[in-house]
C-alpha cells in the first residue's frame, strides 16, 4: 500500500543547525529505503525563498503500522528536525505505473 508521507521541519533558528547534523544519516536511510523497494519518489518541500523546510515521500509498505515502524528510525524525525508529519494513503495513477525504481510491487496497486 502507498502511504504519501510529509514532513515539515521545526521554523525555530535551530531547524537548520539540527538538520544538517543527521542530514548524512537521513540520505543513507533513504537510500536503504530505496534499495529494499520502499520509496517511490522523494522531493525537498522549499519556502518561498527557496530554502528546504521539509520533505514528501510516497512509500510502498503492507500497513501504516509499517510506515510507523520506518519514521521510528528515520534520522530527521529521531533527529528532532521533524516537528510535524503527515500520512495519508494514497496510489500512483496509472501514467506513473512504470516508474523506474529497484522495489518489488512496484507498477501494483496504482490506480
Amino acid at each position: 500500500m502507498q502511504f504519501l508521507v510529509c514532513g515539515y521541519d521545526g521554523d525555530d533558528d535551530e531547524a537548520l543547525e539540527r538538520r544538517m547534523k543527521v542530514r548524512e544519516a537521513h540520505l543513507a536511510h533513504g537510500d536503504e529505503l530505496w534499495a529494499q523497494g520502499n520509496m517511490v519518489i522523494a522531493v525537498a518541500l522549499l519556502d518561498g525563498d527557496d530554502r528546504m523546510v521539509g520533505s514528501a515521500i510516497v512509500v510502498d509498505f503492507p500497513t501504516r503500522d509499517d510506515v510507523d515502524r520506518w519514521l521510528e528510525r528515520e534520522p530527521y524525525v529521531v533527529g528532532d528536525v521533524r516537528r510535524r508529519v503527515e500520512i495519508t494513503p494514497c496510489r500512483l495513477g496509472p501514467r506513473f505505473a512504470d516508474l523506474p525504481g529497484p522495489g518489488q510491487g512496484q507498477g501494483e496497486n496504482r490506480g
